[in-house]
């Protein structure tokens, strides 16, 4: 029988959780890219909006939670980060903007930096 130490389990926990949120932006910016390479308000645009959004909405209340265990300065910035990426996404639905690139941008520098 195997026996792991609390430590190593967590590590391992911690490792896997940041491997399906990198996965999960990696959806989002594949989604977005598609997006942007369409003209106009396309079918991929709005399948890429609601998952992005979806995305970044459970972040947020991730981070929000009590028990995360990030500093509550990146957590603040992380916040503000998703709120510009809903902002973005909401001008983008409402045809008012296809800042697709800024979005896909944002989103590689926070994936990179789950590494």
């Amino acid at each position: 029988m195997y026996q792991f130490s609390y430590a190593e389990i967590m590590e391992d926990g911690v490792a896997d959780s940041k491997d399906r949120e990198r996965q999960v932006l990696d959806r989002s910016i594949a989604l977005l890219a598609a997006a942007k390479q369409q003209k106009g308000y396309s079918r991929e645009a709005i399948e890429a909006i609601y998952y992005t959004r979806r995305v970044w909405i459970r972040f947020i209340e991730d981070l929000r939670a009590p028990d995360n265990q990030l500093n509550d300065e990146l957590r603040a910035n992380l916040i503000s980060i998703a709120i510009w990426i809903l902002n973005e996404t909401e001008k983008i639905r409402k045809r008012d903007s296809s800042n697709f690139q800024g979005i896909i941008d944002i989103t590689t520098i926070i994936r990179d930096g789950l590494k």
